[in-house]
């Protein structure tokens, strides 16, 4: 070969490796932007012009997942360990799918071994590892912050072995410990800053300080932050895209529609253009946000036709959700219905879920058993629902206990009020009396209600409403109604274990006979007749007094009175010791 030829070649070498190179620049950028589609194209690009580049193989898988197809996620990684059998990269990869599957253990063992023959100094390396160990459920997180850590730590390496830090790098540590929670917020805020230190203008960084905020319930923090974001990068997709998610959102200070509508479109704006199929859902998104549910079910009907299985998916809860909106429930359940019985219930989400419990709940039947079914069914959609939402959310939770209450399910209306006061506890709440009144009712009127009465129930009343007046002693209520738990466990007053907290509740509640009266009656009639139990006439009579100077039509006075005068008469058969209670007046 001739110099000039030989100069020809090197050329057109150097120029193919600077296309291949900007290419997989190209991919990245188009993952940063939410493009996933078009990121997966670049991605094949370039390993149809370098088959063995193993950077190209992990970030189209990456690309992949992010569109749901996990099966092709899987054959990507598969392929490029194929053809480059030892890439850590690849095998952080299958480490990856490994956790999506659920085996912590093979994961681990594949992130460890990539760790150490990079020795923990390959920052694409690394952030892989953390970012599978801090998105993917039963990712180890302390392990992601480890990992990070040492890549960023030089202390002790000589010069030329230094690691010079990148924005992704303390973007991924940021990750790390917005994902550990508590008080590691703050330490992601930081992190995060060192990232525009770095990037002035990296929008993920402001958008991800906006989550820390949002997970710390600061939220016009978390808003100014996305919009911030938005402002900075007006191509910046996820931002708009969180923006969206805040205002739709089924909160009393945060859903919006109109809102969400706006950013919805301004989110398609800057979507992925080669993403047809997502395009058209966002189409018929804005439609519904925009509340033209007709329109929402013309456009979704639409674009069924050549949509993707993961699009006729969402299609499919989009349309339920126009008829359920519409106020056709009954339409909406047959969609939701159909939409199960194709994807089988191990496929269905905590949107799924969510849908399903409103659609069931709001169906009205003059059936009785399919009302009761429709309630049910709702109910058992609604626990799966909350069981997903790995925000904890405590609204959710009070939405699970508040729909149990009008289904008359107490005892569960009260499980999950204490599942929510877990979470309370969990952030480092104080509870409040209200907190543990709530569940004590429930489970009060759960065993006042239960034929025959159930004493565990009531014993957890007990409990509760003891626990409210150790917080609030001076709350009069809570003493009432720990007197109302413990009389219904004794109707008769003869064990006498209302009475401190029906004594207590008269010496405050005594004052005001007009506002107090109906559980003045209660309280005095149990205590009439645990005084006409024990013989103690002299209190007998005090609370006689006391019951017919709030009620008096006492029927509890007037058989006690009955009683009394037969056991004066010589020839009379002995009374019995009971009186019939007219204790009627339960709240």
């Amino acid at each position: 070969m001739n110099r000039r030829k030989s100069l020809i070649v090197a050329m057109l070498c150097a120029a193919s490796s600077s296309v291949m190179a900007q290419s997989v620049e190209d991919g990245l950028k188009d993952l940063y932007y939410g493009k996933n589609l078009s990121a997966k194209q670049n991605f094949e690009k370039v390993i149809a012009a370098k088959p063995t580049e193993d950077k190209a193989y992990y970030y189209m898988g990456i690309a992949q997942l992010a569109m749901g197809d996990q099966a092709g996620a899987t054959a990507t990684f598969q392929k490029g360990l194929q053809a480059v059998p030892t890439s850590a990269l690849l095998q952080v990869g299958m480490g990856r799918i490994d956790l999506l599957n659920g085996n912590a253990a093979a994961a681990k063992q594949k992130f460890e071994g990539a760790n150490a023959a990079t020795q923990g100094r390959d920052g694409d390396v690394a952030r892989a590892i953390a970012d599978a160990n801090t998105e993917v459920k039963g990712g180890d997180r302390p392990y992601a912050l480890s990992v990070m850590e040492k890549l960023l730590n030089n202390e002790g390496r000589k010069k030329k072995e230094q690691y010079t830090a990148t924005a992704a790098d303390y973007i991924e540590l940021g990750d790390a410990y917005r994902y550990l929670g508590g008080e590691n917020g703050g330490k992601a805020i930081t992190t995060y800053e060192k990232a525009l230190e770095l990037q002035p203008n990296n929008a993920e960084a402001v958008m991800k300080e906006g989550l820390v905020n949002y997970n710390a319930r600061l939220k016009a923090e978390a808003v100014s932050d996305w919009t911030k974001a938005t402002n900075m990068d007006p191509k910046y997709a996820p931002a708009f895209y969180e923006l969206f998610l805040f205002y739709t959102t089924p909160k009393k200070d945060q859903l919006d529609w109109n809102r969400a509508a706006g950013y919805l479109q301004q989110y398609m704006e800057v979507a992925d253009p080669a993403d047809k199929n997502k395009l058209q859902y966002l189409s018929a998104s804005v439609a519904f946000f925009k509340k033209d549910y007709d329109q929402a079910i013309s456009k979704g009907q639409a674009a069924m036709a050549g949509a993707d299985a993961q699009t006729t998916d969402k299609l499919s809860l989009l349309i339920g959700d126009s008829y359920l909106q519409k106020g056709d429930s009954l339409t909406a359940k047959k969609v939701m219905d159909e939409y199960v019985a194709k994807a089988g219930d191990a496929s269905l989400g905590i949107q799924d879920y969510k849908l399903l419990s409103t659609i069931y709940l709001r169906l009205k039947s003059s059936d009785s058993a399919t009302q009761a079914g429709y309630s049910d069914k709702g109910l058992t959609y609604l626990e799966k629902y909350a069981a997903l939402d790995t925000t904890r959310d405590v609204e959710t939770y009070n939405a699970v206990a508040e729909a149990y209450k009008s289904a008359r399910k107490y005892d569960k209306a009260g499980e999950w009020y204490l599942k929510a006061n877990d979470i309370r506890t969990g952030n480092k709440e104080t509870l409040q009396a209200i907190d543990y009144y709530l569940p004590a009712q429930m489970y009060y009127y759960a065993g006042a209600t239960a034929k025959p009465q159930d004493t565990t129930a009531l014993n957890k009343a007990d409990e509760l409403y003891g626990k409210m007046i150790e917080v609030k002693p001076d709350f009069v209520l809570g003493w009432y109604y720990r007197g109302m738990a413990n009389y219904a466990k004794d109707q008769q007053g003869q064990s006498g274990v209302a009475k401190p907290y029906f004594e207590k509740y008269a010496e405050i509640a005594g004052g005001d006979p007009a506002k107090n009266k109906n559980n003045l009656i209660n309280a005095y009639t149990y205590l009439l007749l645990y005084y006409y139990n024990k013989e103690d006439k002299a209190n007998m009579n005090t609370y006689m007094e006391k019951l017919l100077s709030v009620d008096p039509n006492s029927v509890t006075v007037k058989e006690i009175k009955e009683n009394m005068a037969a056991r004066e008469k010589p020839s009379a058969k002995p009374a019995g010791n009971g009186a019939k209670t007219a204790a009627g007046n339960k709240k």
